[in-house]
């Protein structure tokens, strides 16, 4: 991340992969849509590996960096996201579907290519890895066509959401104390904090017997690790924009705001600098 810190005004902590240490020895930060949203937020690229930002506010602490202590005690996390969850949206709208017809095939470069978002032509080795999942591919010649394929996707998620929902029984007893609709509930909660309520989140509560409302409680309910309780914190949210799908679940009986993804953040690079020029 060649000058990345360049032109910022304040110190920020960021926990990410070390680039320097991977493969290919460099990482980006991207402008990238949110799946669920569709606002601008900031992802982190090392080694074709996508990463999401969280923010982490201690009400006490700060941190030492060289030789400057940093008053603020907050820190950005860089944490693995699935790249199909953040493609997934801009695959649906390039098979410019209509009705009951499949849709268009589609090359990469072109699905990728979004207006105001550039960032997106620098994941083309990452989708063409990962979308093979939910897409249908052809080949003429030399050159591929994807096509969002609605079976694979809904094959996909509930794969996911069963992963998931095994994965949590596992992380905290409250979790595992649950009832199986309870804690299937639970699971599709955070997978929807990443899917559009139509068509994903919806056929999927659909096919697994479930309603919306039922997800939406659970949502509500949900306890994540205490990362913060001050008022500066900022309105709690969860997932991708919000809290990656593998966080622990709190301690019992503690209430808890989740960690806050930063988003309309086209430039956070100037968020970033090295404590040694601050030092100086």
């Amino acid at each position: 991340m060649e000058n990345w810190w360049q032109g910022s005004s304040e110190t920020r902590l960021l926990v990410a992969p070390d680039s320097a240490a991977t493969e290919k020895g460099v990482g980006h930060f991207l402008s990238l849509r949110h799946p669920k949203s569709g606002k601008a937020t900031c992802y982190l690229v090392v080694d074709e590996k996508l990463f999401e930002l969280q923010w982490f506010k201690l009400p006490y602490g700060s941190w030492f960096l060289g030789d400057y202590v940093h008053k603020d005690g907050c820190h950005y996390t860089a944490t693995p996201v699935d790249p199909v969850f953040i493609m997934l949206p801009i695959f649906e709208e390039a098979r410019m579907k209509k009705g009951d017809e499949p849709g268009k095939f589609r090359q990469l470069d072109e699905i990728l290519f979004i207006n105001g978002y550039p960032g997106y032509q620098h994941l083309l080795s990452i989708a063409e890895k990962s979308m093979q999942v939910v897409c249908e591919v052809k080949e003429i010649g030399s050159t591929r066509f994807f096509r969002l394929d609605d079976t694979k996707v809904f094959a996909w998620l509930s794969y996911k959401v069963h992963q998931l929902k095994q994965t949590m029984g596992t992380l905290d007893k409250n979790y595992a104390a649950r009832a199986e609709k309870e804690l299937l509930a639970d699971a599709v909660s955070i997978m929807g904090e990443y899917l559009l309520d139509e068509p994903w989140l919806k056929n999927l509560c659909d096919s697994l017997k479930l309603n919306l409302e039922d997800v939406g409680e659970a949502a509500h309910k949900q306890n994540y690790q205490d990362v913060a309780d001050t008022d500066d914190f900022g309105s709690p949210v969860a997932l991708q924009g919000k809290s990656g799908a593998d966080k622990k679940a709190s301690k019992v009986g503690r209430q808890v705001k989740k960690a806050k993804v930063e988003t309309d953040s086209q430039n956070i690079k100037e968020m970033f600098t090295r404590a040694s020029r601050r030092a100086r």
